[in-house]
Parts: C-alpha cells; structure tokens; sequence
C-alpha cells in the first residue's frame, strides 16, 4: 500500500521535464531553503561527537569554489608580477602607499584622498579622465594588496561625491565588485551591485560579468543565473567571457545537456566565436552526467574548427572519461595527448586512476599510480584518496587501509576527501566506533567536517535502515549552518527510501522544487532507485522514457535501478529482456550492469542466470565486487550448495576482500537450514568479535537454527541478548517462535508469545495467527481452534472481525 500511495504522489510532483534554469527572483534578498517536515529526533550520541568539532560555515555558501582570475575591460598588466603603477599620477601613486601602510587610519581617508582632487580641479573632459585613471589605479594598487577594505571605502568615498558619476565608471565598478568576489564578501558585492543599479551609475556588461563571477567563485550559482537572467532582461548584451562563465555555472548546477547546447547557439547567433576556453568548459561541463559521447563529440568539433587541444583540454577529457568509467577511451587519450607533446601531469594520471577505480580495474590502477612514481611524479591526496575509494566500494578493506596508511607513510596529509571515504567504508559495515575514530583524526588534523561528511553520514545512516539518526544528522547539519544542494537532497531520497520512508524520500524532492535546485541525472537515479525498492516497475519505465526524450541522458544506474524495479516487481521476462540487451551490448555491457544482473537474478533466485551473469563478468575481466560475491554466497547458501558458497569466500579471500555484514548472514542462513545448524551462533560470535554489529537479520537467522530443531531454551537466550544489546525483536522473531512452539503442542507458550509481543508494541499479522490455528487442526483439536478464535479478542482487543471471520474460514477449509 505504501508503494502504492508513492507512485500516487510520483505522478503529481515529478515534472515531466526536466526544468531549466530556476526562475527569476528578487535579485539580491535573502535566501531562505525550505526545509523537510519532520520532528526533529533526539541527537544520537554519534551526532553529539560530531558537532563540537563542526565549524560553522558562511551559511550563503557550504561550498568554497575555486577561485577564477578576474573578468573586467581593463588588462592586469601586474599579473604575476610585482605591482606597476601604471598610468597612476604621483600623487595617486603616493595615496596608494599611504594606503597599503599598516599603520595608515582608514578614518583619516577623507583628508587623503581631497589631495588627488585639489590635484585635478574642474570637471573638464581631461581631468575627469585622469582623475577616474587614479581612482581605478589606486582600487586596482589596493586589491592587489588585498586591502580590501580600504578598496571598498575609496570607492565609497568617491560614489558619496556630487561628481561620482562621471568618475566611477565601468571599469571602476568591475574592479570592486571582482575584489569582493575574491574576499568571498558576496553579499557585499551583491548589495553593492543592487545600490548601483538602484541609483543610475554605467553598470555595463563587464560589471555584471563581474557580479555572476563573484558569485560563482563562492558556489552561488543560481544567483549567478540570476544575475545573468537580469543582464538579458535589461538590454545588456553578454560578451565570450560571460558566456564562458556561464557555461560554467550550468556546468555546476548540473543543467541538462539540451540547456548548455542552447546557450552556446545563443551565443553563435549573437555572432559571437567560440574560444578554447568554451571548448574546455563544454568539455568539463559533462563530468556531472557521465556525457563521454557528447564530451567526445565537442573535442572532435574544437579541432575541426582550427583549435589545437591543450593540456587542460587533454586532462578535461581524461576527466570525463574517468568519471564514466570509460578506462579504455582514457587510455587513448593519454596516448594522444603524449604524442602531441603534452608529457601527462598528476592531473592526467589522477584522471586515469579514476577511470580505472571506478571500473574495478584496481590492480591497473595500482599499476598507474606505479607508473607516476617512476617519472618522478609523486602521488598527491587525490591520488591516494580515488584508490582509497576503489578499494573501499570493492569491498577491500584491509587494501584500502593499507593505501591510507601508505599515504600517511609518504607524508601526504589526508584531507576531508580522504576522511570521508573512510566514513563511508566504516559506516557502510556498520564499524561505528571506528567511524568515530576517524572523526578524532579529523581533529587532530585540523580539518572541519564539509557538506560531503554530511551527505555521508546521511547516505551511511539510511544504508544501515536508521531512519531516525538520518533525520538527525539532517537537523544538525542545518544547525551547523550548511546549506542543502542538490547532493544532499539526492543523498536523503535515497537514505528515507532505504529505510522504507517513502513518504519522506518524496517530502524531500518536493523541497527540492520548492528550494529551486534543478533535479539531475542523480537525482532521477535517486527517484528510481526508490521506486526499484517498492517494485514499481511501470511507473520507472515511465520515468526512463522522459529521460529519454533528451533532457536527461540515461547512465548504467538508471538501467541498474530499472533491473531492481522488474525484479522486485517480480517481472521476471521484463528483467531477461533487457539482461539480452546488456548482453548484446545494445545497452552495454558495462561492469556495474552485469555485477546488477547477478544481483536480481540472484534475489529472485534465479541459479542459471545469476550464474551466467558472474561469469560473463569474469570472461570479460571485470572485478566482481563484495555486493557481487554476496550475492553468489547468498543464492547457493539458499539452495544449500555448501561446496559453491565456500568456492566463493575462497576467492574473495584469495582477492582480498572483507567479508560484510550481509556475507556472514548469507552464510548463518546457510547453515540454519542445515544439519550445522550451531555454526549459525558461531558465525554470530565470530562477527560480534570482529566488531561488526549484527542486524535483525542475524539474530533471527540464528533463532529460527534453534526453533527449527527444538532447542527453544537456546533461542529464548538468543532473544534474550538480542533484547538487550541488539535491534528490536520483529514479527518475524515473534512469529517462529509460535511457529515452532505450536508445532510441538505448545499452545499455552504460543499464546504466551503473541500476548508478550502485542504487550511491546508488536502488532501481530495473518502468519502469527494462522500458525496456531493450523496446528491445531494438524493436531485434530478442533474444538480449541474454534475456542481460540472466539477468545482472540480478549488475546488481541484490536483485532477486526473480518479477521476472525478469516480464520473460521481457514480452520473451516482445513476440515473440509
């Protein structure tokens, strides 16, 4: 029912199209996200260690870009280069050093800057042109010395004058709003900029350029689109470098494909050329959506326009490429990038080692980082970090500890990158007291915890089914002043819809409409993954074929999501379908798919096929991963094909793979079905000693070894434990314990059971019910089914009559 009222909800709030741009606002106010309902839940005590270490960002910007070089009419001629005057006067060269003096008043302003204009009396044509040459110089002297303040009241001074507009032109204007961009005073900027407009000053095209370079330089980039959207409105034709810096915003934000492709032929019937700048933006602009095609279809088009690619260019498409886990399309382009005399740099081999991790190819990785090392290029954070990572997602742990202690050896400081690829590795094992380690070495080098820790801690939290510590982390992430992107709200539909909140993963993509963030490719990927959850294939297919109408290119996980939608829907011959177009390659057979295959065949526990696909995996040489292997261990220790389940932990040992949470349960399921069936508990032992933290599924697992072979003492003391130290005992604990104890005639303890867990808030089902009435009539004690049913209400006050008539019914059928 509850999928069911998800796709009801679907239907109303996902637009049928991407939308673009967000629409215009006022200009420069405020800006205030809304926020996703939900009663705020205690902090856990994870939550309380984390926050005192939490550093309280600029509230307006979570994420600090990198800084872009200034956009104005007027060259630096000092760049790189110590100061040089230029065309500044003596006396606005001597301001300029009284001004950069630390132990000059900036209250004594008034009376040094009357100087220049005694200097320069009249308001002839020559001396407003001179008198503007001085007052841009001395910003510019000032900026260039990184007073900031100082800039701002020069030029503050000067608008307060009655001549301000004739001195303050363009160019002045630019300046002071790139100075601000550059100190992150955005606000300022912004304010500045608005006042300007407000009053009448010449606010041209390189002012406004300007103003959307400050913003995104500090990660503002829907006011950036703004900005833009207001310069069209009002006449201001854009020049290259604003389209340039737009192309890169649009790049940020993650606009659709068909969005950027309109700019640029905008920017084509305005007449203006495109540059190598453009090229390399478009190029960089489809990292976000994985668009290798379109990424390689723009470099082809550069060069038959006379562009010779350059090493950015080169390594933007290394970029592109590893990003989509296209290894092989990399390692062309590094051949051709040496060829034409570009020797790879780190960026170029970081490239690649991405493209390798996230294919799985992680010995080739390794191999690579080798490779830096012997022509003398020392591998850097990232480095050590993407292979962190790889190794992590594979499933590798003690490999990946072994890169981060490598790391640490060769004297590379890890940063927030590195430490929240730890969390994740720790979190996602349900290792919390080492995850809480990690946060102690964050402390101790002197790193703050950024939004990525943040979608982390949400991602691990919904991974593990805590639903209440997801809403937690939520609340003390706002409480620390990070303001929520698209990540995070494509982090928290995923973490809800894994904790089975369909209600709030929906809430939470309502909000992110109502904040004017534009769903991605991600984001759709996240609504389909929820919709897989519930099984709800048709309306997936639905929202596969909006995204195919070219607003948003479908990647590997849209069609992994698609798989777990058919197979949860139990589709089966959809799900074959389209397993022979990966296989055929129309869609294409890229790792994950295939590792995706083995997972749905295997969860509808289909032996053939999931066997065909993890050998296909292995005939094209691609590295399964511990999901992958889970899943083998998991449908063979079903069918109990002992032999098979231990051919796999061999090779993942032989691989060096950690075994998980959900291996050690495959195999306790294995063995309770067994006539091991104690190997059951000693698993359990052996992974409480390890410190991994058994899941209701293992404690259950092992009580049903016990209750399936009578040793009911045994499982009472597992439950015992399990109340005490484990997850909430649930209708499936109860229910095998009236199953079984109904089985050997004990109905008094049966019933004992049922009241026990309806007394702790245990609503019990159909199953709970039709055990002991079934039992009976196995038992051919008629007369005390019938007594039982007609007594159940006084057992259970909220049980309907339609439920009693169910069971009359089934003890009737039982008879006949």
């Amino acid at each position: 029912m509850q999928a069911v009222l998800m796709a009801e909800k679907l239907k109303l709030s996902l637009p049928l199209l991407l939308p673009g741009p967000p629409p215009s606002k006022p200009l420069f106010p405020d800006q205030h996200l809304s926020t996703i309902p939900s009663p705020p839940p205690p902090i856990t005590p994870l939550l309380q260690n984390l926050q005192p270490h939490t550093q309280t960002p600029n509230p307006q910007s979570p994420i600090v870009s990198r800084r872009r070089k200034r956009i104005g009419k007027c060259q630096d001629a000092n760049r790189g280069k110590p100061w040089s005057h230029g065309r500044l006067s003596p006396t606005g060269q001597r301001i300029l050093r009284t001004l950069t003096d630390p132990t000059f008043n900036l209250t004594e302003i008034d009376e040094l800057l009357v100087e220049l204009f005694e200097q320069q009396p009249g308001e002839s044509g020559s001396s407003v042109v001179s008198l503007s040459l001085d007052v841009l110089g001395i910003i510019k002297g000032l900026g260039f010395y990184k007073k900031c303040d100082a800039a701002l009241s020069v030029f503050e001074w000067v608008r307060n004058r009655k001549d301000s507009e004739l001195l303050l032109n363009s160019s002045i204007i630019a300046i002071i709003i790139s100075i601000l961009g550059k100190e992150g005073r955005v606000s300022a900027a912004a304010s500045l900029f608005h006042n300007l407009c407000k009053d009448g000053l010449d606010v041209d095209v390189y002012a406004y350029t300007s103003m959307i370079t400050a913003f995104t330089s500090n990660g503002r980039y829907r006011e950036a689109v703004m900005v833009f959207k207001k310069m069209e409105d009002v006449g201001c034709k854009p020049t290259l470098i604003t389209y340039n810096v737009i192309l890169n915003v649009y790049g940020k934000m993650g606009m659709p494909w068909n969005k950027m492709v309109g700019l640029v032929d905008r920017m084509k019937s305005a007449g203006i050329a495109l540059d190598s700048y453009t090229y390399n933006t478009l190029i960089s602009c489809c990292r976000r959506g994985n668009l290798y095609e379109e990424a390689a279809e723009v470099f082809k088009e550069m060069k038959l326009v006379g562009f010779s690619p350059d090493k950015v260019t080169y390594n933007a498409l290394l970029d592109v490429y590893g990003k989509s886990r296209r290894s092989k399309e990399a390692m062309a382009v590094l051949q051709e990038m040496e060829g034409n005399g570009f020797p790879p740099s780190i960026v170029t081999y970081n490239s690649l080692i991405s493209a390798y991790a996230k294919d799985g190819l992680l010995e080739e990785a390794l191999e690579l980082k080798n490779q830096m090392v012997e022509k003398g290029i020392k591998p850097d954070v990232f480095t050590y970090t993407t292979l962190l990572s790889g190794f992590e997602k594979a499933g590798k742990d003690e490999a990946a500890v072994q890169i981060f202690e490598e790391m640490r050896n060769e004297g590379c400081k890890p940063n927030m990158c590195t430490f929240n690829a730890l969390i994740k590795m720790h979190g996602n094992r349900g290792k919390f007291t080492e995850m809480m380690k990690v946060f102690e070495d964050i402390k101790t080098c002197q790193c703050s915890p950024d939004i990525v820790t943040w979608n982390t801690l949400l991602a691990v939290f919904g991974q593990n089914g805590m639903d209440s510590e997801v809403s937690g982390v939520f609340k003390e992430m706002k409480r620390a002043g990070f303001v929520p992107e698209r990540d995070t709200f494509n982090t928290l539909i995923s973490a809800y819809s894994r904790c089975g909140s369909f209600d709030q993963a929906m809430a939470v993509y309502q909000s992110m409409l109502e904040a004017g963030v534009t769903p991605d490719l991600s984001t759709y990927n996240a609504v389909l993954a929820a919709l897989a959850r519930g099984g709800l294939w048709s309306q997936s297919e639905k929202v596969l074929a909006e995204m195919k109408d070219g607003q948003c290119k479908p990647n590997e996980l849209t069609y992994c999501s698609l798989l777990h939608a058919y197979a949860n829907g139990k589709e089966i011959e959809r799900m074959r379908a389209l397993a022979e177009e990966i296989y055929s390659g129309i869609i294409g057979s890229r790792p994950v798919l295939l590792k995706t295959l083995v997972l749905v065949n295997s969860k509808c526990d289909l032996l053939m096929e999931t066997e065909r696909a993890f050998l296909e995996l292995r005939q094209r040489e691609f590295s399964p991963d511990i999901t992958t292997l889970n899943a083998m261990v998991s449908i063979y220790g079903r069918r109990q094909m002992v032999s098979k389940a231990n051919e796999i932990l061999d090779f993942m040992k032989r691989g060096g793979f950690t075994p998980s949470l959900a291996t050690y349960n495959s195999l306790m399921y294995m063995y309770s079905r067994s006539a091991n069936f104690d190997r059951s508990e000693e698993i359990l032992r052996e992974i409480l000693a390890k410190g991994i933290k058994p899941d209701i599924i293992s404690f259950n697992t092992v009580i049903y070894a016990y209750c399936r072979n009578g040793r009911m003492r045994d499982a009472s003391r597992v439950l015992s434990e399990m109340t005490e130290s484990g997850p909430t005992p649930d209708i499936i604990t109860y229910n095998t314990f009236i199953a079984s104890y109904a089985a050997d005639s004990m109905f008094v303890e049966a019933i004992d059971v049922v009241s026990y867990m309806i007394k702790h808030g245990c609503k019990p089902n159909q199953s709970t019910y039709n055990s002991i009435v079934d039992w009976y009539c196995k038992l051919n004690r008629r007369d005390e089914a019938s007594m039982f049913i007609n007594n159940l209400r006084k057992l259970d006050p909220h049980i309907s009559k339609d439920e009693e008539y169910r069971l009359f019914e089934r003890m009737a059928k039982k008879w006949s």
